[in-house]
């Protein structure tokens, strides 16, 4: 029977310990990877976190010296926010928690991530060993669901100004999808051609459902084609929804009003107002204009917004796959938006 080499085995457990970090991101309040849960609290119950620190968390993203995928959650959370914006900046920034400040070692990465550590295995689950968690993985890019969901919301945060282009009011001239004011009724299904060169690979782009013709996030449209409207004459011409005229057509009975989830979101947002709803569920952040402008973010049981306070909002719904609808800003919508970003969790 051969023997074994102790040399060898300390050697390759003690690559297994190493940790090459990769990347990492904050899990706070006020920012934290949407991919997993509307809210604060549900996104550290998605880490089997059941007891969240206030002041929040670190997530540090590595390899092991054997090539497998960890996700290391550490309390030093100004130790990771130092190490992100080094990284923003061009700057190197050696990353190094302190063993002290590990709160969990987690297998696997919740996230996309697109580098890997040189000189060891390609990225992979480690070995599972009895009472171990199932490892942590990204959400698949084939399904439309409530993470594809948040991470479209996220992209059209960060591009909103392509996506405000898109849409015009009674106030702006140009071409682009005609949006009606009133009352803060969604106006238009709005798409969007051209995927961001920053979407995660975790948003890729998702099957529409088979049916009528829809818009997706994915596919913006030319500036001189205008989108459909939420409640449009046979014409063409946009309708305020409180002239039109339910329409006789059975085929048009048959199709679910895709604002109807909209109208449902928008009631549960102003609920927020009265009563607040989990920390980090209705977050703000700054737009990085110069005019100081503010992105707002407000998640709810199968919906997101994005809207920023001085402007229109959009929408994007779990039962509507890869669509976004554009909310005009009628005569409610500023004091919601202002109320929204009053109650806001920021960061700091």
């Amino acid at each position: 029977m051969a023997g074994t080499d102790p040399i060898a085995e300390a050697e390759a457990e003690g690559a297994a310990d190493a940790l090459f970090v990769l990347t990492a991101a904050l899990l706070t309040p006020a920012r934290f990877p949407s991919v997993l849960g509307d809210d604060y609290p549900a996104a550290c119950a998605a880490l089997g976190l059941v007891e969240p620190h206030a002041e929040g968390y670190g997530l540090v993203f590595g390899q092991d010296g054997l090539g497998a995928r960890w996700t290391v959650v550490v309390d030093d959370v100004s130790l990771v926010a130092v190490a992100i914006s080094s990284w923003d900046c061009g700057m190197a920034y050696d990353l190094s928690p302190d063993e002290h400040s590990v709160v969990a070692g987690l297998p696997g990465w919740p996230l996309e991530v697109a580098t890997r550590a040189p000189g060891i295995p390609a990225p992979h689950d480690p070995e599972p060993e009895e009472g171990d968690p199932a490892p942590l993985v990204p959400p698949s890019g084939d399904v439309w669901g409530p993470a594809q969901r948040r991470l479209g919301a996220d992209q059209v945060a960060l591009q909103w100004d392509a996506w405000r282009s898109q849409v015009t009011d009674d106030s702006s001239a140009g071409a682009g999808a005609e949006v009606p004011s009133d009352d803060a009724v969604p106006a238009t299904a709005v798409p969007a051609k051209e995927a961001a060169s920053s979407e995660p690979a975790a948003s890729s782009r998702p099957p529409v459902a088979s049916g009528p013709p829809t818009t997706t996030w994915f596919e913006r449209p030319s500036p001189t084609k205008a989108a459909p409207t939420a409640d449009a004459a046979p014409s063409g011409k946009a309708v305020s929804p409180s002239d039109a005229t339910p329409a006789v057509d059975a085929d048009a009975e048959s199709v679910p009003d895709p604002y109807a989830g909209v109208r449902r979101a928008l009631d549960e947002i102003r609920g927020y107002l009265e009563e607040p709803p989990p920390v980090g569920r209705v977050r703000s952040s700054d737009a990085g204009t110069d005019g100081g402008a503010r992105t707002l973010r407000a998640d709810g049981p199968g919906w997101s917004l994005v809207a920023r306070p001085d402007d229109m909002a959009f929408v994007l719904l779990d039962e509507l796959p890869g669509e976004v609808l554009s909310v005009a800003r009628g005569p409610r919508l500023p004091a919601l938006l202002e109320g929204l970003d009053a109650m806001a969790v920021r960061p700091s």
